[in-house]
């Protein structure tokens, strides 16, 4: 990019030993983000900003970077002008100290007129520091804010990082920055692909960067254009075998940080190995090797794999047979342990549960099967499913988890338990139940579908979130370590989303009685977990986490104007929700939105005590009697809109009072000074602040 006399492009790379692969798209993102924000908060201007990632580098390329900050007006207010002089008109010490601190001598100062007097003013330019002075300290800043768990030394340097530092370039325009960064000098040259390349590369210039460590040192340096690559060579090199790759994001991000210059080899083993489940080969080569699975046109499994090599190798031959060699006995050992775990039945394996501890102080994995045996029943029962079914799917849920390939896949808990089970002769329900009580297994994924499977999904998480709440083991700041969060908002998107309707604070009150402890204040536990787990709902809406919804479409007053009527149901809420935000689309909504603060407001601050009743022999005016006559005619499909839970109808009705509300306040003084006629009138709001409050409190929504 061409620079001006005012600007230039900068960059910063931070070469390292090979970084968490894992960790690097988060590193990555933090780096940019870290140092954007510190390039914004000195107030330099920038036309872009760009970051790349590679196994050994981070580095950021900024556009375009403002070279020195804007000159800064300024004004210091000193002290009164009665005080800054003495008789004589001479400068008094207060009136020298402010003007020493401000650089300059009394007779420079300004006077200031204000309405509460005058007083002593300095008005002057602070001239801005330059970017070549300020970014050292920034890019220092934004690599002590990364996101490292835990971080290493190295020789005998005192500095601290993810993995030891090789080299830092660190340019302004052709100009090499005078820095130490992570105990390193900064320079001008980067290195290239570890065995391609690996001698030293000269940047002249930062805008240079990402090409010239391609075409010389053989490094793909931005992180999406390698993914991009993985992706395009590994369908090339599948549709050769008449394929298509499995390429999950998730593993194309992983091996995109395992390699610098991605090449892409096929592979392939023996077709025996495809008598194996579909999961467990694919998690052998994904999982294991990081290699991408293969499937024909009809979707089966090919015996056939894609490897990504960080080598153009002038012998790719072998090093296809060196992948084959190390894939063959992975698969060998996942056929060994399929064959062994079908030789026992999963309800064979149940006894050993006993033997396997849940959690100390709520016994083991037995104990909290049948826990969840109980809640299933109730929860069952409800859904419609078969109880037979529950409980069979209760007792073999974690059965699984004792098998040999759950072991070396923790990953496939409960979908392996679906294929022993059918291997069982067990009902095809109970085996669906077994993958599916861990569904959702992540933010957005499936959900369960059968009502069994549902059924043991929500009993197994409202048994957890008790148990540990009861242990005093609740998430505290961002320490989640039993994932109780997710397990929450994994039970509200079951239960909302498979418009499941349920008592929760009950619920929980089941859950938290089976627990095997004792001297716990059951009422604070379930008075807890419900506050906690209607704060999971919040995220759900407030984040866009909910299905057909972004965030920001759900505003934190819509929300808490249906939590204040304390719904029990999840599902309940959810239609309350929906039925205010439909109202808020009303061109009526906003009046009586005013209208009810405005009720709630008078009924709050009323010395009087409202009528028991509405007498209309007393009315005055003839906004009382309308606004009596159209509620009146609401009140009949209110209530039967009410008991069908049809919400939102309940505000459309409402609705239709906007023009009788706004003519009672109009002409009605509500505050009477007849006693009569002021408790009617406030026996006449408090009945129409009841309806509303039917659906929510939209007294906590702003007009």
């Amino acid at each position: 990019m061409a620079e001006s006399a005012a600007s230039a492009d900068f960059l910063v790379e931070i070469g390292t030993e090979e970084l968490p692969p894992r960790a690097l798209p988060n590193l990555q993102a933090a780096f940019a983000t870290g140092l954007e924000a510190a390039i914004q908060k000195a107030e330099l201007n920038f036309s872009g900003l760009q970051s790349f990632a590679t196994p050994r580098r981070l580095a950021v390329l900024v556009s375009g970077l403002q070279l020195h900050q804007t000159p800064k007006r300024v004004e210091r207010r000193g002290p009164p002008i009665l005080q800054s002089f003495d008789d004589d008109g001479k400068p008094t010490r207060a009136a020298e100290a402010f003007a020493e601190s401000c650089g300059v001598t009394p007779g420079e100062l300004k006077t200031l007129e204000t309405d509460k007097g005058s007083w002593l003013v300095y008005r002057g330019e602070v001239a801005g520091q330059a970017a070549a002075d300020l970014l050292p300290g920034m890019v220092t800043a934004a690599l002590n804010k990364l996101p490292i768990p835990k971080k290493m030394r190295w020789g005998d340097q005192a500095v601290e990082f993810v993995r030891p530092v090789r080299w830092v370039v660190m340019l302004l325009g052709k100009q090499v920055l005078d820095a130490k960064i992570l105990g390193l000098t900064a320079g001008r040259t980067t290195r290239g692909h570890r065995f391609h390349a690996p001698g030293e590369i000269e940047l002249k210039h930062p805008a240079d960067y990402a090409k010239r460590l391609s075409s010389k040192g053989m490094v793909i340096a931005d992180f999406d254009k390698r993914a991009a690559k993985i992706r395009a060579a590994a369908k090339t090199a599948a549709s050769g075998l008449d394929g298509a790759p499995v390429l999950e994001d998730s593993v194309v991000d992983e091996v995109a940080a395992l390699v610098e210059w991605p090449v892409a080899l096929h592979g392939n083993f023996d077709s025996e190995f495809l008598r194996l489940p579909d999961e467990v080969l694919t998690a052998t080569l994904q999982d294991q090797q990081r290699y991408f699975p293969v499937r024909d046109a009809a979707g089966e499994l090919l015996p056939e794999f894609i490897a990504i090599s960080n080598i153009d190798s002038k012998e790719p031959e072998q090093v296809r047979k060196g992948n084959e060699r190390v894939v063959r006995p992975r698969l060998a050992d996942a056929a060994f342990f399929w064959d062994q775990d079908s030789k026992s039945t999963l309800a064979e394996r149940r006894e050993q549960l006993k033997d396997v501890v849940f959690q100390r102080g709520l016994g083991s994995v037995h104990d909290k099967s049948e826990r969840v045996a109980a809640l299933a029943a109730r929860i069952g029962a409800d859904l419609g499913a078969d109880p037979d079914s529950v409980s069979r799917a209760a007792a073999l849920a974690k059965t699984d988890l004792l098998t040999q390939l759950v072991r070396e896949f923790p990953s496939l808990q409960g979908r392996m338990g679906y294929y022993y089970a059918l291997n069982d002769g067990e009902a095809a329900e109970v085996a669906i139940a077994l993958e599916e009580q861990y569904l959702p297994r992540h933010s957005g994924g499936r959900l369960p579908e059968t009502p069994v499977g549902s059924a043991l999904g929500l009993a197994d998480r409202l048994d957890t979130l008790a148990g540990i709440f009861a242990l005093g083991r609740r998430p505290t700041g961002n320490k989640d370590p039993f994932a109780l969060r997710r397990t929450a908002l994994g039970l509200v998107r079951i239960l909302i989303e498979m418009e499941i309707d349920l008592d929760l604070p009950a619920m929980l009150r089941e859950a938290v009685e089976l627990q095997p402890l004792d001297k716990i204040d059951r009422d604070e536990i379930v008075d807890e977990l419900f506050a906690f787990i209607v704060e999971r709902m919040r995220a759900y809406y407030l984040d866009g986490i909910a299905p057909g919804l972004e965030p920001g479409d759900v505003s934190v007053e819509v929300f808490e104007s249906v939590r204040a009527r304390e719904p029990k149901s999840p599902l309940d809420f959810h239609q309350r929700l929906q039925a205010v935000r439909s109202f808020l689309e009303l061109d009526e909504s906003e009046s009586l939105a005013i209208a009810n603060k405005r009720i709630a407001n008078i009924l709050s601050g009323a010395d009087a005590v409202a009528a028991d009743g509405i007498d209309p022999t007393i009315f005055k005016a003839d906004e009382e009697h309308a606004l009596s006559a159209a509620v009146s005619a609401v009140l009949p499909r209110h209530q039967a809109d009410l008991k069908a839970r049809n919400y939102a109808g309940v505000l459309r009705n409402l609705a239709e009072l906007r023009e009788p509300v706004d003519a009672f306040f109009d002409s009605v003084m509500v505050m009477a000074e007849d006693k009569a006629q002021r408790n009617n009138r406030l026996a006449q709001l408090t009945l129409l602040r009841e309806l509303f409050l039917d659906v929510a409190d939209l007294s906590c929504i702003p007009s």
